[in-house]
């Protein structure tokens, strides 16, 4: 899924943040309603757990990284559990790079609706190889959210959330709590390992930067004082807003008709 070409920019006051194409991704989280897509979203980007539930209908997010000296950008596209836009759902699908399919192990339905997921991402993916000739694989992790509930609440067995991914190489099956911040750390790391992404872009494994060094974040000398022996750094785009559909819907049919080989969507300024 990587695509050479042109420079993403962002800007920030004096500071300009160029990110080739070829490591600009985006990640998408998909599940039913009240499964916790959301808080593990919140962990990744800023290890809290809200306790206050708020229903999402689309959330985005974007963070940058420097690792090595080199620039990375990871959009994260956190959908409605609702569906209440098939179409816009399907668009979703087919401008993922990465995928993150959740349910509760609490409750069967949201289970389900996984299977149902997983089957559609493959079905459209499959669609867009056939018309693009892409030999890309397709990184996913189903994540069973709420393990810190009692045993006596489980609905969904391990071993039935293992046989999901028994036969895909680039899928894996992880349980996990929010809440406690249980092996999501783990399953972010194996997801970007599959994606053959810098490990670094683990939560764990880059140094948080504000926004305030963002003039000096995209320099191969960066460095903080307190971190010397760490070369890997992430910060979040405070105002980062989603491409539009017109965008992402130009992106795709680039691809289908081999119109161009660029990676372009829509740019982010923060201000």
């Amino acid at each position: 899924f990587q695509v050479q070409a042109m420079m993403k920019t962002m800007s920030s006051g004096n500071c300009t943040l160029n990110v080739p194409a070829k490591n600009s991704y985006r990640m998408v989280v998909l599940g039913a309603s009240r499964v916790g897509k959301s808080s593990i979203v919140s962990r990744f980007l800023n290890g809290r757990f809200e306790d206050q539930y708020t229903p999402t209908i689309e959330d985005f997010h974007r963070k940058v990284y420097n690792i090595r000296g080199d620039m990375y950008q990871l959009d994260i596209l956190d959908t409605s559990g609702n569906h209440p836009f098939p179409a816009m759902r399907r668009l979703s699908i087919l401008t993922g790079d990465v995928f993150i399919l959740v349910f509760s192990l609490d409750n069967r339905e949201s289970f389900d609706e996984v299977k149902r997921l997983q089957k559609q991402i493959l079905e459209v993916k499959s669609c867009l190889k056939n018309k693009t000739k892409e030999s890309a694989d397709l990184p996913m992790v189903i994540c069973g959210n709420k393990n810190d509930h009692s045993e006596i609440h489980r609905k969904v067995r391990s071993d039935e959330g293992e046989n999901l991914v028994s036969s895909d190489e680039n899928c894996a099956y992880f349980e996990v709590s929010a809440k406690k911040n249980t092996n999501v750390d783990e399953m972010f790391y194996v997801l970007f390992s599959m994606a053959k992404l810098p490990h670094e872009m683990s939560p764990a494994l880059h140094r948080k930067i504000s926004i305030q060094y963002g003039d000096t974040f995209q320099q191969k000398s960066f460095r903080m004082r307190r971190v010397k022996d760490m070369d890997a750094y992430g910060m979040i785009s405070p105002f980062a807003r989603r491409p539009s559909v017109n965008s992402d819907l130009k992106y795709i049919k680039s691809k289908v008709l081999r119109e161009g080989q660029s990676r372009e969507r829509e740019k982010c300024t923060i201000q």
